[in-house]
């Protein structure tokens, strides 16, 4: 984000129908599927659908009988999305499953042995950012993307707007003032439809009171420009419409372009991966330097190597905002967490089936779960960082 005090900042969302978050979820459901029955289980796992499509690839080490099921999840998966049209039916689609045994090259980088602690998953940098302009130090713009999307499903599966599709996208472009989120500058939301008679118009007169719920009051002004449906119909959505593929979502599912991003996709990788796991750390982090106070904005970096177990570095950079050293912060993170692989999975509690629940409307900014879902939007580090420094 920008250090300027006027500027307009734009972030987009794709619901839970888009074609490549369809094949997220399916990948993450067959990840959980593993863990749910081997905590220690590596999945990469990668999914592709098109129309009456889905095909499913990638290498495992763990119980071989979850392989007889990828089918069913596959099934499950789009049944509870929502998709019943011609050309991509949850009961009819055609499923291929091609997962195969993990590399013993890549397991012997990663497995602990003796005088050898566990290692990384790959080589990669991994980004985290947190910032106070919402209450979950998100930054708004895609914060408030998701939110529209969510509560669009959220009328869609309950009944109370039977019209919608699974397939939507939206985009929030937001004008700041002194650094603060002021106003919707414009919005833009393309959403499937069921009835093939509704119209633009229609589709907004349907859809703007659910909006108007979830922005914050003063933000949609008679200056805002409307976008909705602005190609006209969207009767055809889903990987009928446009394929889909594992991992294209790397923006919508962080920061919305508001932070760097490391490149690496999360869905379908269990946590010694750490373009996912390190990447849930460095969020963990920046989240609890800004909720302690230390900062007003923070981007953490962490680097590894395969088969290598702590990190190769760590860098933090508070925009100007920060009330101690940006050093300091460095210092005291390495101190209050253990970031090798190990060490984040054990603290975040990171070996268990949470992940389908993180394959739509961001892996950030989220409310913890009970059954340690979400455990690195926590802030709990804040008084040791404090001590830390």
């Amino acid at each position: 984000m920008s250090n300027r005090g006027e500027y307009i900042f734009a972030s987009e969302s794709v619901s839970e129908g888009h074609p490549d978050k369809v094949c997220d979820r399916i990948s993450d459901a067959v990840l959980d599927a593993f863990l749910a029955v081997d905590p220690e289980a590596r999945v990469a796992c990668e999914t592709f659908a098109t129309t009456d499509r889905v095909i499913v690839g990638g290498e495992v080490r763990g119980p071989g009988d979850v392989l007889a099921r990828v089918e069913d999840i596959v099934r499950d998966c789009v049944r509870d999305i929502g998709y019943e049209q011609k050309g991509f039916h949850w009961a009819t689609l055609n499923v291929e499953n091609y997962i195969h045994g993990q590399s013993e090259h890549i397991a012997q980088g990663v497995d602990a042995a003796d005088g050898k602690e566990e290692g990384a998953g790959d080589q990669g940098i991994m980004f985290g950012y947190a910032v106070n302009e919402t209450p979950e130090l998100m930054p708004a713009p895609i914060h408030y993307a998701h939110a529209i999307l969510r509560r669009l499903a959220d009328v869609r599966k309950s009944g109370a707007e039977p019209r919608l599709g699974p397939d939507a996208k939206s985009q929030l472009s937001l004008r700041y003032e002194k650094g603060e989120p002021v106003e919707v500058s414009s919005l833009v939301l393309s959403t499937q439809h069921i009835d093939e008679d509704m119209t633009s118009a229609d589709v907004r007169e349907m859809v703007e009171p659910y909006i108007r719920e979830v922005l914050p009051a003063g933000w949609l002004t008679d200056a805002t420009a409307w976008h909705v449906n602005p190609t006209g119909k969207f009767v055809i959505g889903g990987p009928d419409g446009d394929a889909g593929l594992t991992g294209r979502k790397i923006i919508v599912d962080t920061y919305g372009g508001a932070a760097p991003h490391g490149g690496g996709a999360f869905s379908g990788k269990d946590p010694t991966k750490v373009d996912r796991s390190a990447a849930y750390a460095a969020r963990y982090l920046a989240k609890n330097v800004v909720a302690s106070g230390l900062a007003h904005r923070c981007v953490i970096q962490l680097s590894y190597a395969i088969g290598v177990a702590k990190p190769l570095s760590i860098y933090a950079d508070t925009f100007g905002t920060g009330e101690v050293p940006e050093a300091a912060i460095e210092a005291a993170l390495a101190n209050v967490m253990d970031l090798t692989p190990r060490g984040i999975r054990t603290h975040l509690g990171l070996n268990k089936p949470i992940y389908q629940r993180t394959s739509a409307y961001g892996h950030f900014g989220r409310t913890p779960d009970n059954d340690g879902g979400f455990s690195w939007e926590r802030t709990d580090l804040t008084e040791a960082l404090r001590k830390a420094v």
